[in-house]
C-alpha cells in the first residue's frame, strides 16, 4: 500500500464531445453574419432615404420635411459607421452611439420645434444632452479597453503632444 501513495499520479485527460472552442467560433461567425445583413438592410435603407429626399426638394420646397430627411440620414450614417466598427474590433464603440444619440435627440427637437415642445420635454432633452456631453468628454480619458480603431484615444493623444509643446516651449511674452 505504501508503495502506491509514492507513484504520482497523471491527471486522466478526458475527451469533451462538447468542443467549447468551435461553438464560440460559430456563434461570433453567426454574429457576424447578423451584423452584416443588418450593415447591408441599412445601406439599402440609406439609399432610399437619399431618394425620397431629393423627391421632395420637387417645388413646392417643404423645408421642414429637408431638414428631417437630412437629420435622419445623418443618423443612418453614424449607425451604419457603428456596426462598421463592430466588426472590425468586435465591440461596440461608446463614443459613436453617444454620437447617434445626440444627433438623434437633436432631431427631435427640431423636427418637433422647441416652441411646440413643453417646457418639461426640453428641459428633459436638455439634461440628456449634458450627460451625453460628459459622457464623451470623459471617454477620451478612459483608457482603451481594445485594440484597434479608437479615435477617442488619438484625441488625447493629440492634446497630451500639443500640452507637451506648450510647456517644453520657453514663455516670450511676459504681462505685466
Amino acid at each position: 500500500m505504501q508503495l502506491l501513495k509514492n507513484i504520482p499520479v497523471k491527471p486522466v485527460k478526458r475527451e469533451s464531445w462538447l468542443n467549447l472552442g468551435r461553438i464560440v467560433q460559430a456563434l461570433e461567425l453567426v454574429q457576424d453574419l447578423i451584423v452584416i445583413c443588418l450593415c447591408i438592410g441599412l445601406f439599402s435603407f440609406m439609399v432610399l432615404q437619399i431618394r425620397a429626399m431629393f423627391l421632395s426638394l420637387i417645388p413646392p420646397i417643404q423645408f421642414h420635411s429637408v431638414t428631417a430627411d437630412i437629420l435622419s440620414l445623418l443618423i443612418l450614417v453614424e449607425l451604419f459607421r457603428l456596426l462598421i466598427i463592430y466588426l472590425q474590433e468586435q465591440r461596440v464603440s461608446i463614443g459613436v452611439a453617444v454620437e447617434v444619440s445626440i444627433v438623434s435627440v437633436l432631431r427631435e427637437m427640431i423636427v418637433r420645434g422647441v416652441l411646440e415642445t413643453s417646457f418639461m420635454q426640453v428641459l428633459a432633452a436638455c439634461a440628456f444632452l449634458v450627460v451625453l456631453g460628459v459622457l464623451l468628454v470623459v471617454r477620451v480619458w478612459l483608457p482603451p479597453t481594445f485594440e484597434g480603431i479608437d479615435p477617442e484615444h488619438q484625441v488625447s493623444k493629440r492634446y497630451k503632444n500639443r500640452l507637451a509643446q506648450e510647456m517644453a516651449e520657453p514663455h516670450t511674452h511676459v504681462e505685466f
